[in-house]
Parts: structure tokens; C-alpha cells; sequence
């Protein structure tokens, strides 16, 4: 169980810092380069952008709880 926790924490603290990265910044960001930087004038953000805005929050949680669960077993002794 551990070990499942520590590979779900290492995928997830991956993919959480590939995912900051990648938000539009005020500079631009690493988003531009994949296209994120093409954006209506109409809308405050695009599609794309609240996407990654809700699978990074999704991602956060799962690396929260990854963070709470090894922390408990730690303390615990398992």
C-alpha cells in the first residue's frame, strides 16, 4: 500500500509541476508554445484554459491526498 502511494505521489508531483508550467502566465508561459496563446478577444479565457485550469485542481487533489495517505501510514508504522 506504500508503495502504491509513493509511485501515486511521484506521477502526480510530475504531472502537477508539467501542469503550473504549462498556465498562461502574464509573460505567456510555457503555454504559447503549444498553442494555448491564440485567444478570442470576447471571452476572459479560452476553453483550453479552464480545462487545465480543472484537470490541474483535479491533479492537486489527487497529489493532496497522496501526501495525507503516506503521511498517515508513516505515522501509523505500516
Amino acid at each position: 500500500m506504500q508503495l502504491a502511494l509513493q509511485i501515486v505521489l511521484i506521477v502526480s508531483s510530475v504531472l502537477l509541476v508539467l501542469l503550473i508550467l504549462l498556465h498562461r502566465g502574464r509573460g505567456g508561459g510555457l503555454s504559447t508554445l503549444f498553442g494555448g496563446g491564440v485567444q478570442s478577444s470576447l471571452s476572459g479565457s479560452s476553453v483550453v484554459e479552464k480545462n487545465l485550469d480543472r484537470f490541474t485542481l483535479f491533479v492537486g487533489a489527487i497529489w493532496i491526498i497522496a501526501i495525507v495517505g503516506t503521511g498517515l501510514l508513516v505515522k501509523v508504522g505500516v
